[in-house]
């Protein structure tokens, strides 16, 4: 009776030890892709088409967990924490990312690339998937680009050439070429925060700011600005990382996997951003609340020529052959 005891004794933990280690072994990988802005934004719904493909390809192997409106990963923190290891991808700004990354200042540019067309060309060209990796020495990978449209200019005056631009007081992002950009034109430069933006231009502390169609409408920065200038001169986006040791730590087939998720659904989301762009500049139109100045190709000629100096002053950080190739993209 005892020799039976322990029999079963033995025969319990040892079927115990294996449910453990199956169970252990058979444990997802967990990738925590946080969204600090609203699900129903661009950048919102790729990460959701993201997730949603890879439970249907990978569901028993990776999991996606979305935070949505993930504050405490805004800023510099969201890039110490895919280096640490905290989350294992972001989308931050490509305008955060470039300030600690030279090259990527790229895309600050003035007047760089004609159209989005051209900026999808020099992303998927061989410079635009060279600058993926531009980032690896600090401990990240590039794994693609989320488009968030062109920059246009409101102000609380009319902004057709750019001597009219002389003396006002414009946000910008925090970037040494944005603050170039403006004094070429005799502006004042000034970091805002966006948050901040709305209530500095109700209140004309400041005169204007740039920003995409979509941010325009949705920060309703169109109410307390009489004029938007379609400028189109310059890319906003994002800039989708995780951590090389994260990334090369997967195995080929799951690696696989999961960036053709993350293209795919990179796809989808420049898709919704494009679509926004157009509804969303045709809703600020039907507000009435502001007027849209259309440039003539003269005029838009004049800001391209004052505000080039721009690029060769930061040739050298950037690299000359990432300034052709985008040129070249046009």
């Amino acid at each position: 009776m005892k020799r039976n005891k322990l029999e079963f004794v033995a025969l319990f933990v040892a079927v115990a030890f294996l449910t453990f280690a199956t169970t252990t072994s058979a444990s997802p990988i967990v990738i925590k892709f946080p969204n600090i802005v609203s699900a129903k934004t661009p950048k919102g719904q790729m990460i959701n088409k993201f997730k949603q493909l890879v439970d249907e390809r990978l569901s028993s192997k990776v999991v996606v967990e979305i935070a949505p409106n993930s504050q405490h990963f805004k800023g510099t923190k969201v890039l110490e924490a895919v280096i640490l290891g905290d989350i294992q991808m972001a989308a931050p700004s490509l305008s955060k990312i470039a300030q600690d990354t030279k090259s990527l200042q790229l895309f600050e540019l003035p007047f760089l690339f004609k159209d989005m067309a051209a900026v999808e060309k020099f992303q998927q060209g061989p410079f635009g998937q060279k600058l993926l990796m531009a980032s690896k020495q600090k401990g990240l990978i590039g794994l693609g680009y989320l488009h968030n449209g062109l920059k246009q200019l409101s102000a609380s005056e009319v902004l057709r050439l750019p001597g009219d631009a002389k003396g006002k007081k414009f946000s910008i992002l925090p970037s040494d070429i944005l603050a170039a950009q403006f004094k070429a034109v005799d502006a004042i430069p000034l970091n805002k925060p966006l948050s901040e933006v709305f209530t500095l231009l109700q209140a004309k502390a400041i005169d204007g700011q740039e920003n995409s169609w979509s941010t325009i409408y949705s920060q309703k920065f169109y109410e307390v600005q009489p004029y938007i200038t379609e400028s189109n001169h310059g890319a906003l986006g994002y800039f989708i990382i995780t951590s090389a040791e994260f990334w090369m730590g997967l195995s080929d087939e799951i690696r696989s996997e999961v960036k053709k998720s993350l293209d795919e659904a990179i796809i989808f989301g420049n898709k919704v951003a494009a679509d926004k762009t157009i509804s969303d500049r045709q809703k600020i139109i039907e507000s009435k609340r502001t007027t849209i100045i259309e440039l003539t190709p003269d005029e838009r000629q004049q800001w391209v020529d004052t505000m080039k100096p721009v690029w060769k002053q930061f040739e050298e950080e950037i690299g000359k052959e990432y300034i052709d190739a985008a040129v070249s993209s046009n």
